[in-house]
Parts: structure tokens; C-alpha cells; sequence
């Protein structure tokens, strides 16, 4: 494999490890919930919003069906996570173990939970993250990647926020408290999902130098799937 054909993959490679891990974290994570200026939100929202960022990347400069593939591999990764702490919860704890059973099982099996509605919410949010983020593009001819990438995440952060919580959060918290936590979790995202758009066109500009601009030219006209299109994007 030549250098230039290899920068694709590598690429690819790097998004998907960081994506994997934040996704993975924030299943992990999401059960334990913090006040930060009167409002309560999930751990969770610390690393997700970055899988929407690296979404949008994947979108750019792959296209649709890697990012619908790339969903499936989070989707498989974090039901095995499941998988692993159902099995792990059923193992005693030996005496001498500095976590006991019940430290152990407190925050895995609310784990679980979360892990459960995430997987739900996830499918549904990511695509319709990636069919907004392509209707945009199209609409805009590949120019302002702040709207396609704000526009597709607000829609699919909407329905995150709201599945995630009350299936895992429903049997502690009464519907009014779930629906403060929701709507906290969803306008936490949506500052977030703008206030990193410089850090989207910054890694833009540093993806665009590492591929080059052949290689650049062609992922992009590769990702752009709708016949005749292709002709009139803008990237920027």
C-alpha cells in the first residue's frame, strides 16, 4: 500500500478509535448525574457531543454508507459492552477484592440502563444525523459546514436527549424531573455542538493539509453519492 492510498485508512482509523472511545465512555459514564449552575445533566454529556463531531467528519469526507457502517460497529461495541457487564455483575466478588459486589453492581447496572436506552436513541439519532448533514450539503452545495453540521446535530440530539433519559432514568425520577434533565442535557449539546465549530473548521483545515489536495478532491466526490451532484460542491 502506497503512502497516498494509506492516508485514507489511517485517517479513518484515527476517527473511528476516538469515536468508539468517546461513545464507549459515555455509555459508561452516564449514569451518574452532576448539578453545574443549578442545572442537572448526565455525565454523558462530557464526551458524546464529540461522536456528533467526528460524525460529521465521517461525513464529510467518507459519505454516507461508511458513516452508516461506522454506526453499526458503535452499535455492536456498545451492546457488547453490555454483554460484558451482564456476565461480569453474575461473578462474585472474591473476599480480598477492594470493589465489592454492591460498589460494582451500583454503577455497572445503571450502566446498563443507560447503555440500553443509548442504543435505542443512538440508531435513531445518528441517522437521522447523517441524512440531515447530506440534505444540507446538497441544499448549500458543500459550502458553510457550520450549517450542516449544527443542523444535523440539533435534530439528532433532540431525540438522544430525550430516549436516552427516560428509558434510563424512569424508574428513579418522576416525568416532570426527566423532562428538566432532557431538556437540560439536549440546550447543554446544542451550546457545545456550536460552541466547537471552530474546532471543526480547524480539524477541516488540518485534515485537508494531512490528505492533500488530490486526495481531498477525490474523497469528497466519492462521499457526495447523488448522480450529477458531484460537479458542484464547494467544500468550505
Amino acid at each position: 500500500m502506497n503512502s497516498l492510498s494509506s492516508k485514507p485508512f489511517i485517517l479513518y482509523s484515527v476517527l473511528l478509535s476516538l469515536f468508539l472511545t468517546f461513545l464507549l465512555m459515555a455509555e459508561l459514564t452516564g449514569s451518574k448525574l452532576f448539578t453545574a449552575f443549578g442545572f442537572t445533566m448526565t455525565m454523558g454529556v462530557i464526551p458524546f457531543p464529540v461522536t456528533f463531531l467526528i460524525t460529521d467528519l465521517l461525513n464529510e469526507y467518507f459519505g454516507r454508507k461508511v458513516v452508516r457502517g461506522t454506526t453499526l460497529i458503535g452499535m455492536v461495541m456498545v451492546a457488547l459492552a453490555y454483554l460484558l457487564i451482564v456476565i461480569d455483575i453474575q461473578i462474585p466478588a472474591s473476599p480480598d477484592s477492594p470493589i465489592g459486589d454492591h460498589e460494582f453492581n451500583t454503577v455497572f447496572a445503571n450502566s446498563g440502563l443507560i447503555i440500553v436506552g443509548s442504543i435505542i436513541a443512538y440508531l435513531i439519532g445518528q441517522f437521522v444525523d447523517i441524512q440531515v448533514f447530506h440534505f444540507l450539503r446538497k441544499k448549500t452545495k458543500g459550502k458553510h459546514i457550520w450549517i450542516r453540521a449544527t443542523g444535523s446535530t440539533i435534530l439528532s440530539q433532540l431525540i438522544d436527549s430525550y430516549v436516552v433519559i427516560f428509558v434510563a432514568l424512569s424508574k428513579y425520577h418522576g416525568f416532570a424531573k426527566l423532562v428538566s434533565i432532557s431538556n437540560t442535557n439536549f440546550f447543554y449539546k446544542m451550546g457545545v455542538a456550536i460552541a466547537i465549530t471552530p474546532v471543526l473548521y480547524a480539524l477541516h483545515h488540518y485534515i485537508d493539509l494531512y490528505l492533500g489536495p488530490e486526495l481531498k478532491a477525490k474523497l469528497l466526490e466519492e462521499a457526495m453519492e447523488e448522480p450529477g451532484y458531484e460537479s458542484t460542491i464547494q467544500p468550505g
